[in-house]
């Protein structure tokens, strides 16, 4: 029988009231709804220097890195909302992967992942997210393929922050479900 996986969730948006950071509360309350237990961090509590090998070589690997593959290797699952920098992830969410595969082991194979993504614009972020997918592909993560990408997001929520759409609820729905449902059975196996 599958146990409740552990997720750890993160936005590569430092902003505060980031649309992503919105899109990616629903989903946490979607997976904590089907099952998953979720914790949900915010990067501005793990700031790190631009990964630079020199910077590595004479410095070690930064305390806030030490403390994020920590904090991966004590989960099953990650959900990631990657906004989107002219087509492509945040400069933040690529320097906070880059430092976490630093350490003597890289935290990310046999990960289970699910990356959504939300934008103003009419294609929701979609480029960044097809790229942090082969990110985390690369390194080993099992991405499942269930996506929640949320096109015009700056009108996607009401007042509380919860999303208005039916459809868009329902993305966050299927996303929540099936990375509860896959890094659940990985976890019992």
């Amino acid at each position: 029988m599958p146990i409740s996986p552990r997720i750890l969730a993160f936005s590569g948006s430092a902003r505060r009231e980031s649309l992503n950071r919105k899109l990616l509360n629903a989903v946490v309350e979607a997976t904590r709804a089907a099952g998953g237990e979720v914790t949900l961090v915010d990067l501005n509590e793990y700031v790190l220097p631009l990964y630079h090998g020199d910077l590595e070589d004479e410095k070690g690997l930064p305390e806030n890195a030490t403390k994020m593959i920590t904090l991966i290797t004590q989960h099953h699952g990650l959900l990631i909302a990657s906004p989107e920098y002219n087509s492509q992830m945040t400069p933040l969410l690529k320097n906070t992967i880059d430092w976490c595969t630093r350490g003597d082991d890289n935290p990310f194979p046999g990960k289970v992942a699910a990356v959504v993504s939300a934008s103003p614009s009419a294609f929701g972020a979609i480029r960044s997210m097809t790229l942090a997918r082969q990110l985390l592909t690369h390194l080993g993560c099992l991405v499942v393929a269930t996506q929640c990408v949320l096109p015009k997001a700056d009108a996607a929520f009401d007042a509380e922050g919860k999303l208005k759409d039916e459809r868009a609820q329902k993305a966050a729905n299927g996303v929540a479900a099936e990375l509860v449902r896959v890094a659940g059975r990985l976890a019992s196996s």
